[in-house]
């Protein structure tokens, strides 16, 4: 079991990201729920990351959103740092 922690920019960045897109809240629960279980859930399309943000991971909230992980294996910790679109957050 992972521990999900959010970093406070990523807080401010979730709650604007949230207020335009009400409609994801459950479907993002549900991300969360399986980032807890197992990271690596192949339906949470995970995948490091490259360039300037290769010590990164990715998943996908759905087909347009993405949320951007670090994750600490050892400790067990995901540490959620950015959401959004494609765009916005690469």
């Amino acid at each position: 079991m992972y521990n999900i922690l959010r970093r406070d920019s990523f807080v401010k960045k979730a709650k604007k990201f949230f207020k335009k897109h009400p409609q994801l809240k459950e479907k993002f629960k549900k991300v969360i729920l399986n980032l807890e279980n197992n990271p690596f859930e192949p339906s949470l399309k995970t995948h490091k990351l490259g360039g300037k943000l290769n010590d990164l991971y990715s998943c996908s909230l759905n087909y347009e959103y993405r949320i951007i992980l670090s994750i600490i294996i050892i400790e067990n910790n995901i540490y959620l740092v950015d959401i959004g679109s494609h765009d916005e957050v690469y």
